[in-house]
């Protein structure tokens, strides 16, 4: 099988997205394994960077109709061909089964995109693989079961804990075309689906690990020069669930006496929000905000840093962190970590041994920044750890070992 007739259909929610390093990193490490596939993204790229993990990558990408009154003729003419397929009815049947639980346009959308897909897969598809358990899936699941082919999922954060049980249960259901298989990236994510699977053995827990031949070796860090403010970092959408709002309470709430910046990277619909409350806070001349960054770029800021911050929380909605690539990035760089307890970030970090873990509020914040900027040799010591951590239980080789048998598996039935 070439890679002009790919076995493997991959479904995307956008390609690319630069918060997204994760998947580009594992699609390029299958297609280095051998694996031949096309990728399906639901909605058209709007960072206007790519990390140079998105070059590496030698499959074809195909977009399909991110709203479907945007192309009409696709979308009715995938509807027809859809039609004809043995599989058809059925997965109309489990659509409008859906709908009626689900009465929102999205969930319209899924369906219109499962049909442009089951009409324009290549016929040498042998089974589809969604990243996110909600939308990409359930595209992924309609387009499946009118093609008559397996399916599979990564499910990460977000997509677990928004999506509503019914859902999850269904799509890990035999009964109801469930997934093949699916894979999670967190050990407290895969206890929750094995929890809705009538078959927990299909509920696959695989790290993404970090490809460490992307980074460089870490810098040798030696102490603050006399004059040198700390230098934090964070790297994160500006939304609800990673807590910048509290970080910046809490440096409202810093000693007086430390001179402290704060770099932060990455994008987000929270940005006038947060300026605001930083101005507000007395706190804006401190502050610089990168915007999205390559890659290269947040590396390079790791290399300067005095702390890594991410003060992750559950959001409203349920909305939570995984298990962020971003503090495994930063302990490729022995840069110091001070983050929160929540969801699968203990997995990685240990308090008071891999970095700190405290609560999400503004006072627990300040406290620990402060008791990190004068103890820096402490906070060294538990870099090193984290990187050996890293090295020893969260490279990228072993999951992506797993993942190509499991998709191997996964076309060799289809």
């Amino acid at each position: 099988m070439t890679a002009d007739t790919p076995k493997l259909a991959v479904l995307v929610k956008g390609w690319p997205r630069l918060s997204e390093t994760f998947i580009a990193q594992e699609l390029v490490a299958l297609e280095e394994a051998g694996h031949a596939f096309e990728i399906w993204s639901l909605r058209h790229p709007t960072d206007v960077k790519r990390h140079p993990l998105h070059e590496r990558l030698q499959a074809k990408v195909r977009y399909l109709p991110e709203y479907l009154y945007q192309e009409p003729e696709r979308v009715w003419r995938g509807r027809a061909a859809a039609q004809a397929l043995p599989g058809y009815a059925e997965a109309y049947r489990m659509w409008r089964a859906d709908l009626a639980r689900d009465r929102t346009p999205n969930r319209i959308r899924r369906f219109g995109q499962a049909c442009v897909l089951a009409a324009e897969l290549p016929p040498s598809t042998r089974g589809l693989y969604a990243h996110f358990m909600h939308t990409p899936s359930s595209v992924a699941r309609y387009a499946a079961i009118m093609r008559g082919l397996p399916w599979s999922f990564s499910a990460h954060a977000k997509d677990i804990w928004t999506s509503p049980d019914w859902e999850k249960a269904e799509k890990l259901s035999a009964d109801s075309h469930g997934a093949a298989f699916g894979a999670t990236c967190t050990a407290v994510g895969a206890e929750h689906l094995r929890a809705l699977a009538d078959d927990p053995n299909r509920v696959d827990l695989v790290y993404h690990g970090l490809d460490l031949t992307r980074f460089p070796a870490p810098p040798e860090r030696g102490a603050r020069a006399d004059g040198e403010p700390f230098k934090m970092l964070s790297v994160g959408r500006l939304v609800e669930k990673k807590g910048f709002d509290r970080l910046i309470a809490a440096f409202a709430l810093l000693p007086a006496g430390l001179d402290w910046r704060w770099v932060h990277i990455g994008g987000g619909g929270d940005k006038a929000a947060l300026e605001g409350q930083a101005r507000a806070a007395g706190v804006a001349d401190r502050i610089t905000w990168r915007g999205a960054c390559d890659q290269p770029e947040v590396i390079a800021a790791m290399r300067t840093a005095d702390l890594f911050v991410l003060p992750s929380r559950i959001a409203a909605d349920g909305d939570r962190d995984g298990l962020p690539n971003v503090l495994m990035e930063a302990a490729s760089q022995r840069l110091p970590i001070l983050t929160t307890p929540v969801s699968a970030i203990p997995e990685f970090i240990t308090d008071g041994v891999h970095g700190t873990l405290t609560p999400d509020t503004p006072e627990a914040l300040a406290q620990a920044i402060a008791t990190l900027a004068a103890n820096p040799d402490r906070a060294a010591g538990m870099a090193g750890a984290a990187l050996a951590r890293l090295l020893s239980d969260f490279t990228m080789p072993p999951g992506i070992a797993h993942l190509s048998r499991r998709l191997t598996a996964l076309c060799d039935a289809g």
